[in-house]
C-alpha cells in the first residue's frame, strides 16, 4: 500500500481572503504605532479593531471601477469601520502596505516548505540506513566505475536537502522585512518611528533603506532559494529515472493498483511523477530569473515587478510545495531491486575492480604506467571478447611476477565499496 505524505494547505496562504486578512493586518499595526505616539485617538484604534472587515467580493467590485487594488480594499475597509477609517493608511503608500504583508506571507508560505524538506529529508536518512550496505554499482558518465553503497545516494541526496533547508532559512530572514516609510521612502508625511513599532508588532525587521519599496534582491533571493531547491528534487528525479530504464532496473518509483502507464502499451511502467518533477524545476528556475530581473526599477520605483510577482510568488511556492510533497512520497514508496544490483555488479565481468588490481601491482613494485598498460590491455580484450579480468590476469605471467593468485582474488572484493560508509555516514550527520 502506497503511504501518503499530508502537507498543509499551501494554495490558501496564497489565496485573495489571506492576502487582504494580511492587508488588514498591516493597516491595524500601523494605527496601533500612530496611537502609541499619539497621533491619531486611541479610542480611534479601538474601534477600527473591533469594526475592520472586508468582503473579497466587494473588493473586486470596487475595484473593477476605481482600477486601483488599494485603493479598493481601502474603501471596503472604510464601509466597515466608518468615520474612523480616516486614520487608516495615514501617511502611508501602497508599496508600504504591498511589500510589508508579502513579507507576511512569504513567512507563512515558507514556514510550510521547511516542513516538506524535513519530511524529505526524515525519508532520504531512513532510506539512507535502509541500504547503507546495499551493493550497487557506482557510475561515473553514466559507465560502471566501481561498487559502492546505494544508501550512499540517499546520504548525498540528505546532506544536499540540509543546505536547502538553510538556504530557504536564511532567505526568509532576508525577507523578513517590513516598510513604512511612505511615498519615496523619505518619511516626509510618517514619522519613522511608526515603521520600527508597526514592524515589532509583525515580527518583522524594519527596512533598513527603502525607496517606495523594498528592494527587490531579497524576492530574489527567496526564490532563487526555492529554484536551488527545485533543482535537488530534478537531480534526484533524473536518478531514478536512470535507475528505473529496463536495461538498469535497480530502482523504480510507485506503480499503484490499476495504475496504467501507456495508453498503447500495457506493459508500460513510466517514471512519471519524476519526470513530472523534472518538468516543474524548470519553472521554478525560470522564475527566480524573472525575479532577478525585478531588481532593476526606475528612479524610486515603476510597478514592471508587481504585475510579475502576483504570479510567480504564488506559483513557486505552490510548486515547489507540491514537488516535495510528490517526491517525498516517491521515495517512502521507492521499490529496490537489490537482485538486479548485483547483476550489474557482475554485468563486465570484473572490469569494475581495474583500479584495485592497478594499485596493486604498483605497491608491490611496478611502475604505474607499467601497471596501467596491463591492465587496460586485459581489460579492453575482455570487454570486445566478454572475457572474465580475474582469470585474464591469472593467466598473464607478468602479473603473476609482482602478486599470486589469492592476491588477485583480494582485488575483486565488492563490498571494498563500504568500507568507509561509517565515516562518510558520520560526517554526513546520519547515525544509526
Amino acid at each position: 500500500m502506497i503511504k501518503r505524505y499530508t502537507r498543509p494547505a499551501m494554495g490558501a496562504v496564497w489565496s485573495d481572503e489571506n492576502k487582504y486578512r494580511s492587508w488588514l493586518q498591516v493597516e491595524i499595526a500601523v494605527c496601533e504605532a500612530q496611537a502609541e505616539l499619539g497621533h491619531i485617538p486611541a479610542d480611534a484604534v479601538t474601534a477600527i479593531k473591533k469594526h475592520a472587515d472586508f468582503s473579497v467580493t466587494r473588493i473586486e467590485a470596487i475595484e473593477e471601477e476605481v482600477k486601483h487594488d488599494v485603493i479598493a480594499f481601502l474603501t471596503n475597509v472604510a464601509e466597515y469601520v466608518g468615520d474612523e477609517a480616516r486614520y487608516i493608511h495615514l501617511g502611508m503608500t501602497s508599496s508600504d502596505l504591498l511589500d510589508t504583508a508579502l513579507a507576511l506571507v512569504v513567512r507563512e508560505a515558507g514556514a510550510i516548505l521547511i516542513e516538506d524538506v524535513q519530511a524529505i529529508r526524515k525519508v532520504l536518512r531512513e532510506q539512507a540506513l535502509a541500504h547503507k550496505n546495499t551493493v550497487c554499482i557506482g557510475r561515473s558518465h553514466g559507465i560502471h566505475a566501481e561498487p559502492t553503497s546505494f544508501g550512499f545516494k540517499f546520504a548525498l541526496w540528505y546532506d544536499e536537502m540540509g543546505r536547502n533547508l538553510g538556504r530557504l532559512q536564511s532567505a526568509m530572514e532576508a525577507l523578513s522585512v517590513g516598510m513604512i516609510s511612505g511615498a519615496v521612502g523619505n518619511y516626509a508625511y510618517i514619522d519613522p518611528r511608526i515603521e520600527e513599532l508597526a514592524c515589532a508588532r509583525l515580527g518583522l525587521r524594519p527596512a533598513t533603506i527603502s525607496t517606495q519599496v523594498i528592494q527587490r534582491d531579497v524576492h530574489a533571493e527567496f526564490l532563487s532559494a526555492l529554484a536551488l531547491c527545485g533543482a535537488t528534487l530534478e537531480k534526484i528525479a533524473v536518478e531514478i529515472r536512470h535507475l528505473q530504464r529496463t536495461e538498469v532496473l535497480e530502482a523504480e518509483e510507485p506503480f499503484a493498483a490499476g495504475q496504467k502507464g501507456s495508453s498503447a502499451m500495457p506493459h508500460k511502467r513510466n517514471p512519471i511523477g519524476c519526470e513530472n518533477i523534472s518538468g516543474l524545476a524548470r519553472l521554478l528556475r525560470s522564475n527566480a530569473l524573472t525575479a532577478v530581473e525585478n531588481i532593476a526599477l526606475w528612479h524610486e520605483r515603476d510597478i514592471s515587478h508587481s504585475s510579475v510577482e502576483r504570479i510567480i510568488f504564488p506559483d513557486s511556492c505552490i510548486l515547489l510545495d507540491y514537488m516535495l510533497a510528490r517526491m517525498t512520497r516517491i521515495l517512502t514508496n521507492l521499490a529496490v531491486y537489490p537482485e538486479r544490483m548485483q547483476k550489474n555488479v557482475r554485468l563486465t565481468g570484473g572490469l569494475i575492480f581495474s583500479q584495485a588490481i592497478l594499485l596493486a601491482l604498483t605497491l608491490k613494485g611496478m611502475s604505474r604506467e607499467q601497471a596501467y598498460k596491463i591492465v587496460q590491455h586485459h581489460a579492453m580484450r575482455c570487454w570486445r571478447e566478454e572475457l572474465d579480468l580475474k582469470a585474464e590476469l591469472k593467466a598473464d605471467k607478468s602479473v603473476l611476477k609482482f602478486l599470486t593468485a589469492k592476491e588477485i582474488d583480494s582485488c575483486f572484493d565488492e563490498r571494498v565499496g563500504l568500507k568507509q560508509m561509517d565515516y562518510i555516514y558520520r560526517k554526513v550527520g546520519i547515525a544509526e
